[in-house]
């Protein structure tokens, strides 16, 4: 089988676990295997959603994440015999996979932006140094992959609902979860927006991000930030994008005020358009920019606002 880790936010699959299932199909047809789900989390995961796409669904309620109780979780489902896991890349998977590959004796490929069956191999292709090479790279199977957010397709249903095959995963010493404290969210996830909105320091102050939020919202995207930004507290870390934060892919990445640092280009220069709004004409984000405007941020933003409620009207 190729087992798939479904990732959810407590009441529905993410858009990264959908492109990961797409991803285990295309290795389970060349295989001839099977698709199988391991779902994981506390009470009140998506069981019936998950049901929908995979053969067969392994399951197991394990309270709070830790890195360790994922990683035993999914070799618990593992071991009926995966011969791929598949993760959709986030902070998070990286800090159980490496676990999950070490006990299998697997290869790890980490943050792919495709991947294919070659001679009882599995190929991939990511992107190195900054994003600004990228590498092909393979691993003969059993392998453990992880799929960068809006690289791939999205898996549709099956049209049945899976068997339920509760697991039995062993206690680990872990850490203990003593208390979380979330992030409100608004809107859609950062890493899997289709369109992200960021300000960088030449917004000004924290009040103008109001702006920012209202043509995010307009476009049905993502705010994001500097790490200027979120050192000046005008932004939480969760925004950030860069090197230090997160890396998106966004059919769209408008760069406010952005001056467009080596260290925030990594996170977003694979974008698919950008358009960057700077008054400095010789800032560096244009030179990766499809779209540049020279001008002040806070004449061209409001403006940009009222183009887009016409084209919306």
């Amino acid at each position: 089988m190729v087992l798939v880790v479904l990732d959810h936010d407590g009441n529905k699959l993410r858009k990264g676990t959908l492109e990961a299932l797409t991803r285990a199909r295309r290795l389970a047809e060349g295989l001839g295997e099977k698709v199988a789900g391991v779902l994981l989390g506390e009470e009140g995961a998506p069981l019936e959603e998950a049901r929908k796409y995979v053969d067969i669904l392994y399951t197991a309620t394990l309270g709070p994440y830790t890195a360790e109780r994922w990683a035993a979780g999914v070799l618990a489902a593992a071991k009926e015999g995966a011969k791929a896991v598949v993760a959709p890349s986030s902070r998070q998977s990286r800090t159980y996979l490496g676990r999950v590959a070490y006990a299998l004796k697997a290869g790890l490929l980490e943050d792919t932006l495709d991947s294919s069956l070659e001679g009882g191999e599995v190929h991939a292709t990511r992107y190195a140094y900054l994003n600004r090479v990228t590498q092909r790279v393979k691993a003969p199977l059993p392998v453990v992959l992880t799929v960068k957010p809006n690289t791939t397709p999205l898996a549709e249903p099956l049209g049945t609902s899976a068997e339920v095959v509760p697991l039995s995963v062993p206690q680990v010493p872990t850490v203990e979860v003593l208390e979380r404290v979330a992030e409100e969210k608004k809107g859609v996830s950062l890493t899997e927006a289709n369109v992200v909105v960021t300000g960088g320091r030449g917004m000004g102050g924290p009040e103008a991000f109001k702006l920012v939020e209202e043509l995010a919202a307009l476009l049905g995207g993502a705010v994001g930030a500097t790490r200027a930004v979120v050192d000046a507290g005008w932004r939480p870390y969760g925004e950030q994008v860069g090197q230090t934060g997160k890396t998106v892919q966004p059919a769209l990445y408008i760069a406010l005020g952005v001056s467009g640092a080596v260290q925030h280009l990594a996170g977003m220069n694979k974008s698919k358009y950008i358009v960057a709004v700077n008054k400095d004409p010789e800032a560096p984000i244009f030179k990766h920019a499809d779209y540049g405007i020279v001008g002040d941020v806070h004449q061209v933003l409001p403006a940009l606002i009222e183009a887009v409620k016409k084209l919306k009207d």
